[in-house]
């Protein structure tokens, strides 16, 4: 008996450790930015728009971080269109890592639904935090003015335009996306390609090549790959079926039992990677700063790789292998997961993992093993990977054995994403990390 206790008790340490190993303010700092992912995925925002939240989060909670440490690089100082209107108060004055984490749910806050919940979440966070009364004051104060500051920026990218623009028109062309099963629901941002992105000056630059063209002749190439589709989903083994469920990252998946419709709410493929960024920041015992850093560099990555991606996703508009598949080989096939409410072309998982990977890489090594561990609370498995590279690959190709991209989709999506995070690397890693004599 004193044995089996031993050995649990090595268990739960060995389970424990690198929380131990992590300061404070590090395990309060991941534990916001789960907080932030939990409102995202109970208010059902869509991948694009949960990206935009990133991002802007992530940026408040990295300049909020400068107080009191002029060595620390501004965000302002590789985008060049933010800044912040003011210095920040002494070093004695304030304590930043309280402000970071009170500007990251404070501006939070700001961009949700569920707003009470997220404060909720802020006061039970920061409830912890031994600070003074004084230096708490004023930290909240500057905590408060980097949020405006991000707030002013965030009103200038064109979302609150976009959401004034007519709804999108179905397209009649059998080439075209339409609405597929079992909602049929109304395509997703159409005008998400007019955003600003943060590294892209030009969208053009990072334009895919153009799809294959579409035809229904049976030795055509797009007949065959639709039909590769529905081939592999009549073969696909047991472990294609689990890494597919593992990267399905359905916000809204639907539900349906005869008349009853209900939804079940999952992560979304950014929150999926933001999730993974604070894995990686939790082996590597990272410092706050650095922590933070992985957040923006994956946020930025991830909103640039959503624009471009929804940019070519509404111009080649192209049909999803569940409608050509119905159409034209058999109408009764379903695929794994549902089909997402959006043209096919490109791979939006196959963009934004890629340009996850490379930030992530440069940051913490192209050979950085990590358990991915996002999908617990869903019902889901660790996964284990040899590097960031094999983690997108693989969510990549779930695409496919999920039933819902072709794979040229998906090899060009992961193209386009590798060049995205390089440039992210190019204009934010390596000035602000490499570069930087602060937080490493």
């Amino acid at each position: 008996m004193r044995k089996i206790r031993s050995i649990l008790t090595i268990g739960v340490l060995s389970f424990l450790l690198p929380y131990v190993l992590t300061a404070q303010e590090e395990l309060l700092l991941h534990r916001a930015q789960k907080a932030v992912t939990t409102v995202i995925v109970h208010d059902i925002f869509s991948p694009p728009v949960a990206s935009r939240i990133y991002l802007y989060t992530a940026v408040a909670a990295y300049e909020a971080a400068k107080a009191g440490d002029p060595s620390y690089p501004s965000f302002g100082e590789v985008c060049k269109d933010f800044h912040l209107p003011f210095d920040p108060p002494e070093k004695s004055q304030i304590d930043s890592r309280y402000s970071s984490i009170y500007a990251l749910l404070f501006t939070s806050s700001r961009f949700v639904f569920s707003d009470s919940a997220m404060k909720d979440s802020l006061h039970a966070i920061l409830s912890s935090y031994r600070i003074t009364p004084d230096i708490k004051k004023v930290s909240i104060e500057w905590a408060r003015k980097v949020s405006d500051s991000v707030m002013s920026w965030a009103a200038k990218d064109n979302y609150g335009a976009t959401r004034k623009m007519k709804r999108y028109s179905l397209i009649k062309d059998p080439s075209a996306w339409i609405p597929t099963p079992p909602g049929y629901f109304a395509a997703v941002e159409p005008h998400w390609g007019k955003l600003r992105p943060v590294v892209i000056k030009s969208i053009d630059e990072y334009r895919p090549a153009s799809p294959m063209k579409f035809s229904t002749t049976k030795d055509s190439p797009f007949y065959q790959q639709a039909l590769e589709v529905y081939e592999f989903s009549k073969k696909m083994s047991v472990g294609d079926s689990a890494v597919a469920s593992f990267w399905d990252c359905n916000p809204f998946y639907l539900n349906t039992q005869g008349h009853l419709n209900f939804a079940t709410k999952k992560l979304s493929p950014g929150g999926h990677w933001m999730s993974i960024a604070g894995v990686a920041c939790m082996k590597a015992k990272a410092s706050f700063n650095v922590s933070l850093k992985a957040y923006l560099f994956t946020a930025v990555a991830l909103y640039d790789g959503f624009i471009s991606c929804w940019d070519e996703k509404y111009r080649s508009n192209t049909i999803r292998p569940e409608s050509f598949i119905n159409a034209y080989i058999d109408e009764s096939w379903r695929p794994l997961l549902q089909t997402p409410p959006f043209p096919e072309y490109t791979s939006g998982h196959s963009v934004i993992s890629a340009a996850a990977a490379s930030v992530l890489s440069a940051l913490f090594g192209n050979d950085f093993s990590f358990a991915d561990d996002t999908e617990i609370g869903y019902g889901l498995p660790v996964r284990h990977f040899k590097s960031f590279y094999e983690a997108a690959d693989e969510a990549a190709v779930s695409r496919f054995y999920g039933g819902i991209h072709y794979k040229e989709a998906i090899t060009n999506g992961t193209l386009q994403g590798k060049k995205i995070g390089d440039a992210v690397v190019t204009q934010l890693v390596r000035p602000l990390h490499i570069g930087s004599t602060s937080g490493k």
